[in-house]
């Protein structure tokens, strides 16, 4: 079972730890099941949470089954309706016969639940559930339409999903050849309303017409498998992620590119992409990629490798930025920069790490006669206007977990300013892009800049 145990500090950490789903699952150390089939149990139960969350409340198992915790309950109702195999434990275990004695209440709440979102059927509901991806937004203040009879009108149950994004590698092919060979039996479509309204499996593409050679696909297109991703033809890449490199516009003659903070490398690629013919054509342009944490570097260098961009990046494994002196060599022939530092991953869109994972409430029974270790205390815990004490652990956690919000988002802002100035002062420097700025760094980076540091537009 410590699978189960293990996939519940992962969900029931989701909101306190930084980066994306899979990375924190396959860089956990203190884990026992193995990374792989935990990530599947965690992602697919990430899915549905928002559905299964209701399924637990509404069987009041919390209440019934003391012993487990809505991060367990969540990972154990899953598994118990929607897995093919059902429950990985044995059939005596503890926490299986927790859900299990329960199942005909477990089933029938999700039947509810289903009915009313609108669909005839589980594997209609399933279809939607796992050919969509929620949109990163607060699922509390969401307001979906209703119907007539009270429920959601079928086909809104779920909220609108986003494009997979596909960037075509242009340093081992082009978009012609990947439409005649990997994307030969797909429709091409004006819009991406056809993409996304279309049903989850359809071969269909649009075209993007803001960043050359990008795709968008409907999202449960599942591309990993084929010979061009696994050959780096193709590069998995959300649009908003290709526009640094796109406005950088490297252009013959604008000298040597540096990436600011590389790892994973898809803007450095990208922008090997832009310059790789007028790279070729000076002959001294160099693309110089630093990233300060060597184990990041290690991820940058499989990237630029597989795609094919080892010939015109240069890579600084453990060089901070920061520490760079614009007047040295080669520093001092670089007129574009990009900065993109690791943020909070706001802005990311159609990845794991913003699947909005919903944990269902905490047992809180309201009947007094309600079994449980501590039947004293439990009478007085039922969370109500008179009786204010008993949210004071929700408002500190909540408090908390704010101000660590916060102080990471003064960081980061404080960090982006001091990226932005030290690339004010390559003497050389006449562009810079940077993906994520924010309202208080521009009146800073503003004034240093007419302070002298610098020519950069």
């Amino acid at each position: 079972m410590s699978l189960y145990y293990d996939g519940a500090q992962i969900l029931s950490a989701t909101h306190e730890q930084s980066g994306s789903l899979k990375s924190r699952v396959f860089a956990a150390k203190d884990l026992k099941s193995t990374p792989a089939q935990l990530f599947a149990l965690v992602s697919e139960t990430s899915k549905w949470s928002f559905i299964l969350k209701e399924v637990v409340e509404k069987s009041k198992i919390l209440v019934l089954e003391r012993k487990l915790s809505p991060a367990l309950a969540l990972l154990l109702v899953h598994d118990l309706l929607l897995a093919k195999k059902g429950v990985a434990a044995p059939a005596t275990h503890p926490l299986r016969l927790a859900v299990t004695r329960h199942k005909a209440r477990l089933q029938a709440e999700l039947t509810k639940e289903r009915l009313r979102r609108g669909y005839a059927s589980l594997d209609a509901l399933r279809q939607d559930v796992e050919g969509q991806q929620e949109q990163d937004i607060d699922l509390k203040k969401t307001k979906p339409e209703v119907g007539t009879n009270g429920t959601k009108p079928k086909g809104q149950a779920l909220l609108s999903p986003h494009p997979r994004w596909i960037r075509i590698n242009t340093l081992k092919t082009s978009l012609d050849m990947q439409l005649a060979s990997t994307f030969s039996g797909y429709r091409c479509v004006l819009t991406l309303h056809e993409v996304l309204n279309g049903k989850p499996l359809d071969k269909v593409l649009h075209i993007d017409e803001h960043i050359p050679n990008l795709l968008a696909l409907p999202p449960a297109a599942d591309l990993s498998t084929t010979p061009a991703y696994r050959k780096g033809l193709l590069i998995f890449q959300d649009k908003a992620s290709c526009f640094p490199a796109y406005l950088l516009d490297p252009q013959p003659g604008d000298g040597d590119c540096l990436d600011a903070c590389a790892a994973p490398g898809n803007k450095t690629t990208h922008l090997a992409a832009l310059t790789h013919g007028s790279v070729r054509s000076i002959g001294q342009s160099r693309i110089w990629a630093c990233e300060r944490d060597k184990s990041r570097a290690k991820t940058l260098e499989k990237m630029v490798d597989i795609a094919g961009a080892d010939e015109l990046v240069t890579i600084k494994a453990g060089q901070d930025f920061l520490r760079l002196d614009p007047e040295q060599s080669p520093w001092r022939n670089v007129r574009s920069l990009l900065l993109d530092p690791s943020c909070s991953g706001s802005g990311i869109i159609g990845r794991d790490e913003i699947l909005p994972i919903v944990l269902p409430a905490p047992a809180t029974p309201s009947n007094p006669d309600t079994p449980t270790r501590k039947r004293k205390r439990s009478r007085n815990t039922k969370l109500s206007p008179t009786n204010p004490e008993a949210d004071v652990d929700h408002c500190a956690s909540k408090e908390t977990t704010e101000k660590k919000l916060q102080a990471r988002l003064d960081s980061l802002s404080a960090f982006q300013t001091n990226m932005l100035l030290h690339a004010f002062k390559f003497p050389r420097a006449r562009k810079i892009t940077e993906e994520e700025w924010l309202e208080n760094l521009v009146p800073t980076s503003t004034s240093s800049r007419d302070a002298g540091l610098g020519d950069s537009r």
